[in-house]
């Protein structure tokens, strides 16, 4: 056998009467929905079930699987401590993940634990699937902070897992849509969350998973979800089947929304056979495309700071100044920063704010050899990377002196914070920061700075960006 269904589930405690105490009647249809959903499961009478969990444990660069025999947990954190769990987990698949993860040196494993016990992304699942079917042992796993893409690759990962060990399985992803649906909810109002909530339900709805690779990062973000990745395993985990979806509900009622959907998967992708539904290798091929035609139209700066980290993560070398750059290259000094983002995410950048050497290209040659392999945040870059690189290069003006946040402009203008040796830098125009407050917050908090120190200098730079 292989994984015969899947669940797109949320997780509000409040949905629970144990907890909502009569408010989870505002929430009714969520709660038919679910129950549909968990029917839905047992009717599939999976030897197990694994599910994703944004409340598990979560690292940035790494998924976690929850290892040992099992796990035990209640809704105490939530005033229910009756309402309690005890979840046998699957052993023999969970030490296969990780040998597979291993084998295929992917981000992912049983090290790491933290709390074995269960979160409440996984109990409000399993309470109303526990209603209908309870003989089945648990894969528990959290999300991590890299790519979507690479959410799917894990799941890609998991369906292999399970087809080796030849398991009935339905997967769980478990995860709220936006948090910020309404100005009197919790978190607030942003236009992004009916934006994202909209767009997330009319992706699942269709299982149109290639889809869910294609949002931006920023847009998550402001959105303020907590599910995107939860998804992005399961639909790598169905890769390839062919699946009957069907959206069951979607509700905002108390400012998060709550979707509910599931996915048969049809008997020939039940047999192994897939369907061309693989979605992450068409999504690759139009990345490719795109990242391959912004290349061809790349500038003399990013050329060379694409030379520059290629020759040295291949072989090693660091290049020489070439002598076919612009005369602007070698004749100006100025500082320059080289930033590196990948699949939509920052994978490394380093800068210097004035001139280190001779002239812009030895600054760009420098910086960019740092951005790739030594910026503190992230691991060097490897070589089955290059390709998915986007560059940008950005030269520095001579920053100069303000009074206040007034002469800021978060667009026009870089910021630099000063407090006796501490120091702390903002390039301008950064997709996500979108007020000068903003701005010099996290300048402040690069700077090692509270968000509310006083006393602090300010300055203001504008920048030359190359793409």
């Amino acid at each position: 056998m292989s994984i015969v269904g899947a669940i797109m589930v949320p997780h509000p405690p409040i949905i629970l009467p144990e907890v909502g105490n009569g408010e989870e009647k505002k929430i009714e249809a969520t709660t038919n929905a679910y129950m549909e959903a968990a029917q839905f499961v047992a009717s599939l009478k999976p030897e197990t079930i694994i599910l994703t969990s944004p409340h598990s444990v979560m690292y940035s660069d790494y998924f976690h699987v929850s290892p040992g025999r099992g796990a035990k947990g209640d809704m105490g954190g939530f005033r229910a401590p009756q309402v309690k769990f005890d979840v046998t987990y699957d052993i023999e698949m969970t030490d296969r993940i990780a040998r597979k993860a291993e084998h295929d040196d992917f981000p992912a494993g049983v090290m790491g634990e933290k709390n074995a016990s269960l979160d409440h992304g996984t109990m409000v699942p399993l309470y109303f699937i526990n209603k209908y079917y309870t003989d089945y042992k648990l894969v528990r796993i959290g999300l991590s902070g890299l790519t979507l893409p690479d959410h799917y690759r894990f799941g890609q990962l998991l369906q292999h897992v399970v087809n080796q060990l030849d398991r009935r399985v339905v997967f769980v992803g478990s995860g709220d849509l936006s948090h910020k649906l309404l100005a009197e909810g919790p978190y607030g109002y942003v236009p992004e969350g009916p934006q994202y909530d909209e767009r997330i339900m009319d992706v699942m709805g269709r299982a149109a998973f290639d889809e869910l690779l294609d949002f931006d990062n920023n847009f998550c973000e402001k959105a303020a979800e907590c599910g995107h990745r939860s998804f992005c395993i399961m639909a790598g985990a169905l890769d390839g089947y062919e699946v009957e979806a069907k959206e069951l509900s979607h509700e905002g009622t108390f400012g998060v929304g709550y979707g509910i959907c599931t996915y048969k998967v049809e008997p020939a992708g039940a047999a192994g056979i897939k369907t061309g539904r693989d979605f992450l290798s068409i999504w690759e091929e139009q990345r490719k495309k795109v990242l391959y035609e912004k290349r061809a139209k790349e500038d003399p700066y990013v050329k060379l700071a694409r030379k520059t980290i290629e020759s040295y993560i291949n072989d090693g070398k660091k290049i020489d100044v070439p002598d076919d750059i612009p005369d602007d290259m070698r004749s100006r000094k100025a500082g320059v920063f080289v930033s590196i983002h990948k699949e939509g995410l920052l994978r490394g950048c380093i800068g210097t704010i004035s001139s280190v050497y001779e002239n812009i290209g030895r600054e760009i040659i420098e910086n960019a050899i740092s951005a790739s392999t030594r910026d503190p945040r992230f691991d060097p870059i490897r070589p089955n990377e290059l390709d998915a690189l986007e560059i940008n290069v950005d030269v520095l003006s001579d920053a100069e002196d303000i009074k206040s946040k007034d002469e800021l402009d978060v667009k026009r203008y870089g910021v630099i914070v000063t407090k006796g040796y501490k120091r702390g830098l903002l390039l301008p125009n950064l997709d996500g920061v979108d007020t000068i407050d903003e701005q010099v917050s996290i300048a402040l908090r690069k700077a090692g700075l509270s968000e509310h120190e006083k006393g602090y200098k300010l300055q203001r730079f504008e920048v030359v960006r190359h793409v």
